[in-house]
């Protein structure tokens, strides 16, 4: 039996979830935007050519269907008839055409962008390979050692040589309580590393370690209450997750294991796990842009790393659609003057409404009250990069605004060796620029912190400085304060503004090592 697949996005290892890297988008038709493919999805047109059969498909079958108009691609073990999708597809007809008649998985993830493929082809369907990849080992039942520790032989088999050891873990009980403790074995584990929520029975703990994600995915034997608490012994890397039991019972084991449970996998090979968050507010800040407030569910904790990104869904017209953003604080200045609590449940979000956009308008039509799904973060800004830093300088265009705020603030506040920090900040007008007075202010109050902005639309009124990002920009702006001082550049915004920079910094001669992107936030 062919199981249409589950939708779920954005899929393992695809440009979506990529911080940094990319392609640019090609020009499309008229006619054919994101909303007139899903319109055409809905229509009831048959795209597959096989009149609603589902087939398996050999691998010299798959090669025969090679061409323009008759191009089949296997995506994870699925084959899509995409001829149909050819020009919608933002990556352009010749990207997909280099996947024709073979398998596109890893083409496809680079260069798509804005829906998860499953639900996008849904109705390109073809079927299913014949050739199945081998299932892992399913291990269902929990053999329990020391009170839950799972022995290492339990462990999932999908570690590469040069993964960290892997973690383990353990558990005990009160009357009241049931501690969780995991023991990653790494000391460089914070609060920032550990994503922990429930539903129902359902309990699931991730921690990030490097660049690998361990889980703890447990159907729970007992309920409990929504409010936990998160601890990190980081000296030892040990994370002690205290829940409360609905009833003073005594349990005679933790749960059963859930999918992937007490697994070390290679985080880029994940699916992400979103959670549905509550809009409580929405600000104006500029004529476009507004200031979104979610509030997270009590049965989770989850803080976003600096650097790092998280993705919002909605579903609109039957098709889950996703878009990367930054979390932000609610202005600049707290941000700078109030520590972030760790029991922190609010997260915000700057963003720009498009008024002929698919996905903004949908957001800002919601209602207090209304619910958006929040993804676990993600991005691969590397804290190490602020080692001994000294000069600081960051590139922003609109909304690429956002990733700079928590970078700015730790490096104002925790590095001891930073001389200066810099914002050189492109919009269109005057009254596109976000927070404008908060940033002279913090100039003023901080010397080692100066922003310029840098307007394409000026009025005749205005007297700073003018045009796009250019060479002339950036070798004025980009001075180091010693000749051998640490540098570490930051630039975000649409992805030509992006692409163009790192052109103009590598002219510059500003190593790879130097610069860091930030793309489609």
């Amino acid at each position: 039996m062919l199981n249409v697949p589950s939708q779920s996005f954005p899929a393992p290892s695809s440009q979506q979830r990529a911080a940094s890297g990319g392609r640019s988008k090609v020009p499309l038709k008229p006619g054919r935007s994101l909303m007139d493919w899903i319109r055409l999805t809905k229509s009831g047109k048959d795209l597959t050519g096989l009149k609603g059969r589902l087939i398996e498909v050999t691998e010299e079958e798959l090669k025969k269907h090679n061409t323009k108009n008759d191009c089949w691609i296997c995506i994870r073990g699925l084959v899509y008839n995409v001829s149909p999708y050819m020009e919608y597809h933002p990556g352009g007809e010749e990207e997909l055409m280099r996947a024709a008649g073979s398998d596109g998985t890893d083409l496809f993830d680079q260069v798509h962008r804005w829906v998860n493929y499953e639900s996008m082809l849904r109705e390109c369907l073809v079927g299913r390979m014949a050739a199945k990849p081998a299932v892992p080992k399913d291990c269902r039942v929990e053999k329990k050692v020391l009170n839950g520790m799972l022995p290492k032989s339990q462990v999932t088999g999908m570690l590469a040589k040069e993964s960290p050891t892997s973690p383990s873990y353990d558990w005990f009980q009160t009357d009241s309580l049931v501690t969780i403790v995991i023991y990653t074995k790494q000391k460089d584990i914070t609060l920032d590393s550990v994503i922990v929520d429930h539903q129902f029975d359902t309990f699931r703990a991730e921690i990030i370690i490097k660049d690998y994600s361990y889980l703890v995915h447990i159907g729970l034997s007992h309920e409990i209450q929504e409010d936990f608490s998160v601890r990190v012994v980081e000296n030892v890397g040990k994370i002690e997750i205290v829940l409360k039991k609905k009833e003073n019972t005594s349990w005679q084991c933790l749960g059963c294991p859930l999918e992937n449970h007490n697994s070390l996998i290679l985080k880029k090979d994940t699916d992400l796990y979103y959670r549905k968050c509550q809009l409580i507010s929405k600000d104006s800040v500029t004529h476009d842009t507004k200031l979104f407030c979610l509030l997270l569910p009590r049965s989770t904790h989850l803080q976003v790393p600096i650097g790092q990104h998280v993705y919002l869904k909605l579903t609109i017209a039957g098709t889950e659609i996703v878009k990367p953003y930054t979390p932000v604080s609610d202005s600049l200045f707290s941000e700078f003057k109030e520590p972030v609590l760790p029991n922190n449940k609010y997260i915000y979000f700057l963003i720009k409404i498009y008024s002929a956009g698919l996905f903004t308008p949908q957001l800002d039509r919601l209602q207090i009250g209304d619910f958006v799904s929040v993804s676990n973060p993600e991005g691969n800004f590397k804290m190490s990069q602020f080692q001994e830093l000294e000069d600081l300088f960051l590139l922003a265009a609109g909304t690429g605004f956002t990733p700079m705020l928590k970078i700015l603030n730790y490096a104002l506040n925790n590095i001891s060796s930073l001389r200066k920090a810099k914002l050189m900040f492109f919009n269109k007008t005057e009254d596109d620029i976000i927070w404008r007075s908060q940033l002279e202010k913090l100039a003023y109050e901080d010397k080692r912190f100066d922003v310029e902005f840098v307007l394409s639309a000026p009025t005749s009124e205005w007297n700073g400085k003018t045009g796009y990002i250019s060479s002339g920009l950036l070798s004025e702006f980009l001075k180091r304060s010693s000749d051998k001082s640490k540098v570490l550049i930051c630039i975000c915004g649409p992805m030509p503004f992006t692409e163009q920079g790192i052109r103009l910094l590598h002219d510059l001669n500003f190593s790879k090592d130097e610069v860091h992107s930030f793309t489609g936030l």
